[in-house]
C-alpha cells in the first residue's frame, strides 16, 4: 500500500510536514516526498487529512473475561479501531481476574486474532485483595506488559512497596488506583458543591492525594518504573510533579473525561457522568490541563469502562463508575486541549502514542522505516457527531456532543482496520 499526500505528524521524529508512506508485509519500507506508485500497490490518498502513529491507551477494560455482557475482547477492538487506538493494554480486573497464567494465555491467545494489538496486565495480588502477591516471574514470562489492581487501591503501604520492588526487578510498570477508602462514603461523586446539591456524601480529593503522596516517595524509594492512574486532583497533579523533581521514575494518566468535564456534568448527565475517580472542581481540571502541558502528566488513557444500560439506570448511588472512552478521545483532545490552545497537536500526540510505547516498551508509536505500519489518519478540523458506538455500550456523557478531529482510517499491520 502507498499512503500519499498525508500532512505526517510523528511527535518522535518531531516530523511535521507532507510525507508519502510505503507500506510491505505490514512494516513501513519508506518515508519521502512524492513516491511513485509501483505495479499493483494500492494508493491511497490522503489529501486534506493528518496522519500520525496509531494511537495507545494504556487503560482499557474490555471485561473479557466474565462480564462479557457489558464488552468482550471483540467488540473492545471494533471500539479501538474505530478511536484511532491499534494498541491498548487491558487491565486485570476481569472475572476470573488475571491472576494466573493460564488467565493471561487465554486472553493473549483470544485477542490474537483481532484486527488491533491487544496486551494485558496481570494483577499485583491474587483476587485483587492486597494480601498475597502474584508470581511476577510467571506472569511476566506469559506475556504481561505490566502489573495493576486497578479499580482497587493497594491500601497496605508494605505490600505496595514490595510490589513495586518486584516490578523494579523486572524492569515493569506497576500501575496504581489511588483511593483510600476510609475517607469515601459513595465513590464516583466529587464531594463538595455538586454532591451537596444532589444530597449526596461523595469521594474527596484527599482520598486520592493521600495515596499519591505516599506512593510517589515508595516510587522514590523503589525504583520502580510507577503510574498514577486516571489522575483527577490538582493537588495530585503537584504532587507527581515534585516527586519527578526528586528523582522518581513516575508517570501519571490524564483521562479525556478528567481534562473536560467537570462535577457539574452530574447534574446534567446523571450516572453517566459518575466514574471513579470522579469528576471534580474547574481548578483540578484546570491544573490537570498544565500538568498535561509541562509534561508532568505524560500519558492520556481512556479508562474505557464499557457498562449496560440496566446498570447506568439504576439510582446515582448506586450505579456503576465508568464511561466508554476509547471512540470519543482524539476527538475530546483536540477540542478540549488543541482548539483551546492548550496543547499543540504535536503534544496532544505524543501523550497518545510514543510517551506509552516507551513506557510500555511496546513495538508500536512511532512513523519511521522499519516500524510497524500503524496509523490514525484524521482531519483534525472537521466536525463530527457522537452518535453510534461500536462497542458494545454507550455509557457516555459525550453523546450527541459535536466534537474536532474525525478519523477516516485506522490502519493496523497495513491493514484498514476502521474507514469512517
Amino acid at each position: 500500500m502507498l499512503l500519499k499526500n498525508g500532512h505526517l505528524i510523528d511527535p518522535t521524529t518531531k516530523t511535521n510536514e507532507f510525507m508519502d508512506i510505503r507500506i510491505e508485509n505490514g512494516i513501513i519500507t519508506k518515508i519521502a516526498k512524492d513516491l511513485t506508485s509501483e505495479t499493483g500497490e494500492e494508493i491511497l490518498d490522503l489529501s486534506g487529512l493528518t496522519i500520525a502513529p496509531g494511537l495507545i491507551d494504556t487503560h482499557v477494560h474490555f471485561r473479557d473475561p466474565g462480564l462479557t455482557y457489558k464488552e468482550d475482547i471483540h467488540t473492545g477492538s471494533l471500539a479501538a479501531a474505530k478511536g484511532g487506538f491499534t494498541s491498548v493494554i487491558c487491565m486485570a480486573n476481569t472475572k476470573p481476574t488475571v491472576d494466573s497464567v493460564d488467565t493471561l494465555r487465554d486472553i493473549l491467545n483470544r485477542a490474537k486474532v483481532e484486527n488491533i494489538h491487544i496486551y494485558q496486565t496481570a494483577s499485583v495480588s491474587y483476587g485483587l485483595n492486597g494480601e498475597k502477591m502474584t508470581d511476577f516471574d510467571a506472569l511476566a514470562d506469559a506475556g504481561a506488559c505490566g502489573f495493576t489492581d486497578d479499580g482497587i487501591p493497594l491500601l497496605n503501604a508494605t505490600f505496595c512497596y514490595e510490589a513495586m520492588q518486584k516490578a523494579a526487578a523486572l524492569h515493569m510498570p506497576i500501575s496504581l488506583h489511588e483511593e483510600n477508602k476510609a475517607f469515601i462514603t459513595n465513590n464516583g461523586i466529587n464531594a463538595g458543591e455538586t454532591s451537596a446539591q444532589l444530597g449526596v456524601i461523595g469521594s474527596p480529593a484527599i482520598a486520592e492525594e493521600v495515596m499519591v503522596a505516599r506512593d510517589c516517595m515508595l516510587a522514590l524509594r523503589s525504583g520502580a518504573t510507577v503510574v498514577i492512574q486516571h489522575i483527577s486532583s490538582g493537588n495530585s497533579v503537584e504532587l507527581v510533579r515534585t516527586a519527578k523533581k526528586l528523582g522518581a521514575d513516575i508517570h501519571a494518566e490524564a483521562t479525556p473525561h478528567h481534562f473536560t468535564l467537570t462535577e457539574g456534568a452530574l447534574l446534567e448527565h446523571g450516572t453517566l457522568a459518575k466514574m471513579n475517580p470522579p469528576l471534580r472542581t474547574e481548578k483540578d481540571r484546570q491544573e490537570i490541563i498544565h500538568g498535561l502541558k509541562d509534561g508532568t502528566i505524560d500519558l492520556i488513557a481512556t479508562d474505557h469502562a464499557p457498562h449496560s444500560e440496566e446498570e447506568k439506570a439504576k439510582p446515582l448511588t448506586e450505579a456503576p463508575s465508568g464511561i466508554t472512552g476509547l471512540e470519543t478521545s482524539l476527538g475530546l483532545g483536540i477540542t478540549s486541549l488543541v482548539k483551546e490552545g492548550y496543547l499543540s497537536l504535536m503534544e496532544l500526540l505524543e501523550k497518545m502514542t510514543c510517551n506509552p510505547a516507551f513506557l510500555y516498551k511496546l513495538p508500536g508509536g512511532v512513523i519511521q522505516v522499519n516500524a510497524p505500519a500503524d496509523f490514525v489518519i484524521f482531519d483534525p478540523d472537521e466536525k463530527w457527531t457522537v452518535t453510534d458506538f461500536a462497542s458494545k455500550a454507550s455509557n457516555s456523557p459525550f453523546k450527541g456532543y459535536e466534537l474536532y478531529g474525525k478519523i477516516h482510517y485506522t490502519i493496523c499491520n497495513g491493514k484498514i482496520v476502521y474507514e469512517g
